[in-house]
């Protein structure tokens, strides 16, 4: 068991407690992890409990920026757990690539064909994901397609905020309990723009650029062939004072930006969906 290394609320002392009683109880799983903060607790969780009975599973596709993809490899090998990557084929589908209102549930319903077979395959339970309360306020079309593949969702069962996520990923001693927020990077569309494998290694390269500058979060809008650079409004000073903007504005031309912006409002979460 993870040694606890801080105190919590009594509160969220119970949600853990809880919380690893009910998956020690369901025998085996296979987690459905993207190496954010949400999917790590729970795979953390379960390999606490079950050991080599729980199995987690990344799905790769160009929408996964390589930076992620390989910080879900390190932690993964720093709890523990067994980890297995899988291609999906999303972009394949003219219900992800048009980029609709939807798009997450064309995502979602991509990524657990593949947890659902393979757990069955691989002798698995159930599958679990790292869905949170604070995700059920928000508009998360995946989330149906996940509830309709039967996957549980057990942080927003035993009603886990976000702040608790982060608190009892501190507490336990986590090393990324305070890694910001990554939505994949096909989130840097508007809802109705094409999303091409191609379009979504431009914003890829560009994020990278920019973090590689000392930025520690990012989004690089793309909106036809304009990119609109969105970080933190306490980052502002060293964005202004790291980059040269001509070296700048040269390299996300070369990546194909014909014009490149900085959002005054600073980087807001769910700024899509306004």
């Amino acid at each position: 068991m993870f040694n606890q290394l801080e105190i919590l609320s009594d509160e969220q002392n119970e949600k853990l407690f809880t919380i690893r009683r009910y998956i020690k109880n369901l025998n085996s799983v296979c987690i459905a992890y993207s190496g954010g903060v949400d999917s790590t607790l729970v795979a953390s969780l379960a390999f606490e409990q079950l050991g080599s009975q729980a199995i987690a599973i990344t799905g790769i596709s160009p929408a996964l920026a390589n930076t992620l993809r390989e910080e879900a490899r390190s932690q993964a090998k720093w709890i523990g757990v067994k980890h297995l990557e899988i291609q999906t084929s999303e972009l394949e589908e003219s219900s992800y690539s048009k980029n609709p209102q939807d798009r997450c549930f064309a995502c979602k319903k991509e990524l657990h064909k593949h947890t659902t077979y393979l757990s069955k395959k691989l002798n698995y339970k159930i599958v679990l994901d790292g869905v949170n309360l604070d995700d059920l306020k928000d508009f998360r079309p995946g989330i149906k397609a996940a509830k309709q593949a039967g996957v549980i969702s057990p942080l927003a069962k035993f009603k886990f905020s976000k702040k608790d996520i982060r608190d009892i990923s501190r507490a336990l001693g986590f090393p990324w309990w305070d890694k910001p927020a990554q939505p994949c990077l096909s989130s840097r569309f508007p809802y109705g723009h094409e999303i091409t494998s191609e379009r979504l290694k431009m914003v890829e390269k560009a994020e990278e650029y920019l973090k590689k500058g000392g930025l520690s979060e990012v989004r690089v809008r793309c909106q036809g062939s304009t990119a609109r650079i969105e970080i933190p409004q306490e980052e502002l000073k060293h964005f202004f004072k790291k980059f040269n903007f001509d070296d700048l504005v040269e390299y996300f031309s070369d990546l194909g930006f014909n014009c490149t912006s900085l959002d005054l409002e600073g980087l807001i979460s769910g700024k899509l969906n306004r």
